[in-house]
């Protein structure tokens, strides 16, 4: 194992594997998984969303995100409605239900990134924060 956690990128892909797992088991209940729940939270900084945006700003597959939505506006957490820039066009938009259950989630997902980051102080969970903000906007668009 010596060798694999000398780089880097292995690192990070066992940490986004073992967060993953994490969030899908404390999502577990609401029948959604950490793929829905980032929607949301995209969703919760911006007044609504094209699909074909949601795909490019979250990286996922525009085919996935349709199945996605769909989920959520099931659990009445998103709405399509039609964009009040092009009738002929739906924007997502996040519910009064999907606010609250953000909220609702807030201290379950702090619970997981203290899990996660338990072994460090919080300098050191900042710096970690930022370099990764860093990485993210500069590397990931």
């Amino acid at each position: 194992m010596r060798g694999l956690h000398a780089d880097t990128g292995y690192l990070l892909y066992r940490l986004g594997l073992r967060s993953g797992q994490l969030f899908n088991t404390f999502l577990q209940e609401s029948g959604l998984r950490l793929r829905h729940y980032a929607v949301l939270r995209f969703l919760s900084t911006a007044e609504g969303a094209l699909q074909r945006e949601l795909s490019a700003q979250l990286g996922y597959d525009p085919s996935a995100i349709v199945g996605l939505v769909d989920d959520l506006e099931k659990q009445g957490f998103a709405e399509r409605r039609p964009s009040p820039d092009d009738r002929r066009s739906r924007i997502v938009v996040l519910t009064e239900d999907g606010r609250a259950f953000l909220r609702d989630t807030d201290e379950a997902g702090q619970r997981v990134t203290n899990d996660l980051l338990g072994p460090l102080d919080q300098a050191e969970r900042a710096s970690l924060h930022t370099l990764l903000q860093r990485i993210t906007e500069d590397g990931l668009g």
